[in-house]
């Protein structure tokens, strides 16, 4: 009695900060508040889930993923007719998860998957601002004035990408294979550099690079919000549910 009590207090604060912080209507928090106290009685349902192999602590919230998304894998679980690529459904993930955004099927990376209501508009509207950190392989070696349209925003089509934050990565960082590899043009250099968008257009990233004359060679999500790819020590196509600190690292803006 006591953790559902405390379940419907932290619902009640969250909802008030919500309507607070984005002005809603008024009539909104009699809404919201009479639809938990009503629906409170699914509380106990929620405190005990099994997830993999094991069993979780339940809370309010639901489950919370993060996969290594390897390259030639669709973010998706059915597979695109005719396509040649994998799907999520080859790694054995919980049922009722679905992928928080995506990465194209040539990209690679930190790839996150929940059945929660609501966490992907909270995580990509651009206007919550949400960062995510790309580090890209390009040809050639991008100079001072392509790299500061980069950061000012470039035209792809007929949109103008929002200012973000592009340096060069020295030492090139060691990452996993990738299978296959890419193309190595002998006489033709490359070098790797670190993209923090707070928006995700489709093949954005490569649209940019390309449009400063650097086309994209490999592309690897590391990093949304605070949390890092690195720090949970996975390896391409591995997977787990995130720590309570790792979920709130994921919503840090």
């Amino acid at each position: 009695m006591d953790t559902k009590r405390n379940l419907l207090g932290e619902c009640f604060e969250s909802v008030r900060k919500v309507v607070f912080r984005f002005k809603f209507p008024v009539h909104s928090v009699a809404i919201a508040l009479v639809f938990i106290r009503v629906h409170s009685w699914l509380l106990p349902q929620s405190l005990n889930r099994r997830i993999g192999n094991g069993t979780r602590a339940g809370t309010l919230a639901g489950v919370l993923l993060a996969i290594y998304k390897p390259y030639g894998v669709l973010s998706q679980f059915t597979p695109e007719p005719g396509s040649q690529w994998r799907t999520l459904a080859d790694f054995a993930l919980p049922k009722a998860v679905y992928p928080l955004g995506r990465l194209d099927a040539d990209s690679e990376g930190l790839l996150l998957l929940s059945d929660e209501a609501g966490l992907n508009s909270r995580l990509l509207d651009p206007a919550f601002a949400h960062r995510r950190e790309y580090w890209v392989q390009v040809e050639r070696v991008p100079d001072a004035a392509a790299l500061t349209r980069l950061r000012a925003g470039v035209m792809i089509g007929d949109y103008c990408t929002r200012p973000c934050d592009v340096r060069r990565l020295l030492p090139e960082p060691q990452l996993a294979p990738r299978s296959p590899p890419i193309r190595v043009r002998k006489n033709v250099p490359d070098c790797w550099l670190a993209l923090e968008l707070t928006e995700g257009k489709n093949r954005q990233v490569r649209r940019m690079t390309a449009a400063v004359g650097h086309p994209t060679l490999r592309l690897v999500r590391v990093r949304i919000g605070a949390l890092t790819l690195e720090s949970l020590a996975l390896a391409p196509g591995q997977w787990r549910e995130l720590t309570p600190a790792e979920r709130t690292a994921v919503f840090v803006i």
